[in-house]
C-alpha cells in the first residue's frame, strides 16, 4: 500500500511532460480531423472513443501506474484544460483550436464538399433534420456542423439571421441545384 504513495522528481516530471505532450497531440490530431471524431454517432464511434482513452490513460501513467502517478496525470489534465480556457478567451487562438462551424445545408442544398471535408454523411444529415422537425430538406435553411461535432438545424420558416452564421465555414462557391 506504502508504494502507491512513493514518486520520485524523476518520475513525477516525466507524468507531467508525457501528460502535456499526449494533451498536445490529442487537441493537434482533433484539429486536423475535425471536431465530429469525437462525436459518437455509432457503435463503431463509440468504441473508438473509450480506445482513445485507454490509450491517452495508459500513455500518462506509464508503465507502473499508482496513486500518485494518477493523481499528478489527473492534476495535469486538469491544469492543461484551464489554461487552454485562459488562452481560448483570445478570439484569434480560439478558432485556431476549435474547428470553425461548417456549413452542411443551405437553403435545402447539400454542400458535399464541405460534408466530405467534415466528415458527415448524408444520413447524419437526414437524422438531424427530421430530428428538427423538417419535413423536407427544402424546410432546411441551414444545417451546420458547431465546433462541438453537433448539427445544427435552422428551419426556413423565416428568414436567417446573418448574426447567427457569422463565424461558419461556407462554402467556396454554392453546389450546383438538386
Amino acid at each position: 500500500m506504502a508504494k502507491q504513495f512513493e514518486i520520485n522528481g524523476a518520475t513525477a516530471a516525466t507524468v507531467v511532460v508525457t501528460t502535456v505532450c499526449i494533451y498536445l497531440a490529442f487537441i493537434v490530431l482533433v484539429r486536423v480531423m475535425g471536431s465530429r471524431v469525437l462525436t459518437g454517432t455509432s457503435s463503431f464511434d463509440l468504441a473508438c472513443v473509450v480506445a482513445f482513452g485507454a490509450i491517452l490513460g495508459r500513455t500518462v501513467l506509464l508503465t507502473d501506474p499508482t496513486l500518485v502517478i494518477g493523481v499528478i496525470a489527473l492534476s495535469t489534465f486538469v491544469a492543461m484544460q484551464a489554461l487552454l480556457g485562459l488562452l481560448r478567451q483570445n478570439s484569434a487562438l480560439y478558432r485556431w483550436l476549435n474547428c470553425p462551424p461548417v456549413l452542411l445545408v443551405a437553403d435545402g442544398i447539400l454542400h458535399r464538399d464541405n460534408m466530405r471535408r467534415a466528415h458527415v454523411i448524408e444520413d447524419d444529415v437526414r437524422q438531424a433534420a427530421r430530428q428538427a422537425g423538417a419535413r423536407t430538406l427544402g424546410e432546411v435553411a441551414c444545417l451546420v456542423l458547431e465546433r462541438n461535432g453537433a448539427l445544427s438545424v435552422i428551419r426556413s420558416s423565416r428568414p436567417v439571421d446573418p448574426w447567427l452564421t457569422a463565424d461558419v465555414l461556407a462554402p467556396l462557391e454554392p453546389p450546383p441545384r438538386r
